[in-house]
């Protein structure tokens, strides 16, 4: 079986704690797993689950046990038909549903099937309606041995207090530029001749992922940089007055709700930081972000990603993206200097 820890790299006290944690018998019923967007988490769950589940663990490395790759719950793993694991995510309605976890507490109740323990994943649990989050903490107060709950979370998507207090936290972080890179540059290697992407290409990808390799990798090998650029584009000229709310709205339409919100919400991260005397994640918006910072006052920065957190919770009953993109435009264009009467500068209240 694929050595996680190995391959990404960054993944490796993660995957280290929990290896010395089963080691040691001392591993939680439960684990809250925190990180961007693109780093890892579910493939970290789904090789975490798969030693749980090994009837023949190896050990290595002073002690710490990795599956052995070759007894029946392996091979089942590695089919990706375990009866003993189950993954939850959100479905159409963006949101993980009570019906999932009612599935889940029946299947966490149940004797395993086939091996000796089971494991449940939950992605995403920053995605959980109120019902489904409510049903899930019936199960986290009542903790089994033969099973364990692995719940992941975006990072700055926010989980019921009540769950993260019944979890054991775990933070996988996004690598620095340069192992985020070559896995990537060992990722593109491994695809075929005329289909993989070009060096600039990668370097664009990985500034918009923010360093997060997988989401890179989605990046550079989709639409998602050209889409990109045609959307801050258009902003740049409703900015500048060259072009209406709708015709700037309507060039979002194409990256969808999720990403739209993802980039306004990057965009106001970076304002903040330069109006604290930082530098950008995104080179590309400096200028704009810059000029911005040096106007306003803190907390109108902050009221941007408020807003950016409200229309992710709208997201949940399939918000138009041109209407929230909109929406999101008149509160950056609010921020422009005002002329007043006397034709000087001042910002928009």
């Amino acid at each position: 079986m694929t050595d996680i820890a190995r391959d990404m790299p960054w993944l490796h006290k993660a995957w280290s704690t929990v290896q010395h944690q089963l080691a040691s018998d001392r591993l939680p019923h439960a684990l809250l797993v925190t990180g961007e967007c693109g780093v890892g988490k579910r493939l970290w769950a789904e090789a975490v689950a798969g030693l749980l589940l090994c009837e023949k663990p190896v050990n290595r490395d002073q002690g710490a046990p990795v599956a052995c790759g070759a007894c029946k719950q392996c091979s089942l793993i590695e089919a990706g038909s375990h009866p003993d694991l189950r993954i939850y995510a959100p479905e159409k309605s963006r949101m993980v549903r009570i019906d999932q976890i009612r599935a889940l507490s029946t299947f966490a109740v149940a004797s395993p099937q086939v091996a000796h323990h089971k494991v449940a994943i939950v992605d995403r649990a920053d995605q959980l309606n109120i019902n489904a989050a409510n049903a899930l903490l019936k199960t986290l107060e009542e903790p089994l041995a033969d099973v364990t709950l692995l719940l992941l979370q975006e990072s700055g998507r926010p989980v019921l207090p009540t769950i993260r207090s019944r979890c054991q936290i775990l933070n996988i972080p996004v690598p620095g530029e340069e192992p985020a890179h070559q896995w990537l540059a060992n990722q593109v290697a491994k695809m075929e001749e005329g289909k993989q992407p070009a060096a600039d290409i990668l370097a664009k990808s990985l500034m918009l992922a923010g360093n997060a390799p997988r989401l890179a990798l989605e990046y550079a090998t989709g639409e998602f940089p050209g889409l990109r650029d045609d959307a801050f584009e258009a902003f740049r000229q409703f900015m500048k007055g060259r072009a209406t709310v709708g015709e700037a709205a309507r060039a979002f339409k194409a990256l969808g709700l999720d990403d739209t919100l993802w980039l306004f919400e990057c965009w106001a991260a970076d304002l903040a930081r330069c109006s604290a005397g930082g530098q950008p994640a995104d080179p590309e918006a400096a200028d704009m972000l810059g000029f911005l910072a040096q106007k306003n006052p803190p907390w109108r920065i902050h009221q941007l990603l408020d807003m950016v957190r409200e229309a992710r919770e709208a997201s949940v009953y399939n918000a138009s993206v041109e209407l929230e993109a909109s929406r999101l435009l008149m509160a950056w264009r609010d921020l422009m200097p005002r002329r007043d009467a006397r034709g000087r500068a001042g910002v928009g209240q």
